[in-house]
């Protein structure tokens, strides 16, 4: 049994009478100490059950301590992702913990107190039941699809092929209505040279193992993907701005909320692989209509320094000050609008004369910014919400680089989220083009999962 202990909370003498209420220190008791190891007991729920909180018995354990550690598993995550990844700056919960703690043992009711702590919504509560019930399975890392050594030929039959057109439709290079039948036929080829060539591989059609090691997703590699998103969920606010832009870089989707609902939904582009898209929170405050664009020097020097006077004029670009910059126009890198938003990172959503992009699967293709499908219809929704489509089109008519401040900024969460949700609202695991779930799992206790990253390579200089 642990020992009982009381909560080193102090209380403030200038405060109200009800805060030194919250924070007075109150003590375990049974009842408390045996709710808090059962809740610990059932972390599997949250996917935490690789993660050691420490021991729950023996007169040497810290409830206190034990306690608020899983309390901030369960309210802001395990893992900081803060110090997981260069850049991630997408506002996180900031409960006050020991005050939590203290209410809930004068309570007399630590359950109620951590059941509020983790996100509440749906795609959470399916993404625990499915990782329940992946661990209640054999714990073998058994692919669904059996490497026998023998390749698939275009136009052979093969009864693997049923799962291999299943992995082909949930990564979105097949369509549900080719995925019949054990044939390989040339849609299902289509698709698999699709796959590979996005992952850097000879696009010959033919299924060895490497396509298979792409193809291949044990239950191990199903449960690790979803324990890893819900910690990316614990990670960010629980009500987030109604109105607001999401940007899921893995997908390289774009979803607009307004008031709550989905607005618009469309595809994106995002930085390839060696020229991530950070995980940030910024909002847009303007846009800019016949946008210019200032060459950042890593593009400058790896891209158009061997290039001559030619290659300038051909794309409307000057030097000015030092500094390339192109003008606007259709040829320019940014499109006819640029989604300007505030962070130290030069990361912004714009339009793009690269329209070809969009029709790919894997769309990691930039130097980093995301580029919008239909940038200016995009731009005219968002004008016409707030109010200022009057003042943006005749900003466009201008042909000159015009600024429209928005009247409300509108928040914009970079996020990556390898699993989504297919249309009966059930978890599927997607690609992890940057790698990024590795230190996320590693961080929950999971062991290492397949490093195949995508290989795109940039496809034009644009930002």
């Amino acid at each position: 049994m642990l020992s009982a202990c009381s909560v080193n909370v102090v209380p403030n003498q200038n405060e109200a009478s009800s805060t030194d209420a919250a924070t007075t220190p109150a003590q375990w008791s049974d009842r408390t100490t045996q709710q808090l190891r059962k809740a610990i007991d059932a972390r599997a729920a949250h996917g935490l059950d690789h993660v050691d909180f420490g021991a729950t018995s023996g007169k040497d354990g810290d409830p206190t301590a034990q306690a608020l550690r899983f309390a901030g598993a369960l309210a802001r995550g395990a893992s900081d992702p803060a110090k997981l990844y260069d850049v991630y700056t997408v506002p996180r919960p900031a409960p006050d913990l020991k005050a939590g703690l203290a209410a809930a043992l004068r309570a007399g009711d630590l359950t109620a107190w951590l059941d509020s702590l983790a996100p509440h919504d749906a795609n959470y509560a399916k993404l625990s039941s499915a990782y329940l019930e992946l661990r209640r399975r054999p714990a073998a890392p058994v692919a669904d699809i059996a490497v026998t050594g023998k390749a698939i030929e275009p136009n052979a039959t093969d009864p693997r092929l049923l799962v291999i057109a299943r992995e082909l439709v949930v990564l979105d290079y097949l369509g549900a209505d080719a995925a019949q039948g054990d044939r390989y036929g040339p849609a299902m080829v289509d698709a698999v040279r699709r796959m590979q060539a996005d992952y850097g591989m000879k696009p010959d059609g033919i299924i060895g193992s490497e396509a298979l090691a792409i193809l291949n997703m044990s239950d191990v590699d199903r449960a690790r993907a979803i324990a890893v998103a819900m910690e990316r969920l614990r990670w960010l606010e629980r009500t987030p701005a109604a109105t607001r832009i999401d940007v899921n870089i893995a997908a390289a989707r774009l979803t607009y909320w307004r008031d709550g609902k989905i607005a618009d939904s469309r595809k994106v582009i995002v930085g390839e692989p060696d020229t991530e898209t950070p995980q940030l929170g910024s909002p847009i405050f303007r846009l800019v209509a016949n946008p210019t664009w200032t060459v950042p020097r890593s593009i400058q020097e790896k891209d158009i320094a061997k290039k001559g006077a030619g290659y300038l004029k051909a794309n409307n670009m000057v030097w000015k000050n030092g500094w390339i910059v192109q003008q606007p126009g259709p040829k320019n890198s940014l499109g006819l609008v640029k989604f300007d938003m505030q962070n130290d990172h030069a990361i912004y959503l714009h339009d793009t004369p690269a329209k070809t992009l969009f029709a790919m699967v894997q769309r990691q293709r930039s130097h980093g910014c995301v580029r919008v499908d239909d940038a200016l219809g995009f731009a005219e929704l968002l004008a016409k919400d707030g109010g200022v489509l009057d003042q943006w089109h005749q900003a466009r008519a201008t042909g000159k680089e015009t600024f429209v401040k928005l009247p409300r900024q509108i928040p914009v969460r970079m996020l990556y989220q390898t699993v989504l949700f297919d249309d009966a609202g059930e978890p599927i695991v997607r690609n992890d083009p940057y790698g990024w779930d590795d230190r996320v799992g590693a961080a929950l206790g999971f062991k290492a999962g397949k490093a195949l990253r995508v290989q795109t390579g940039a496809a034009d200089v644009g930002p």
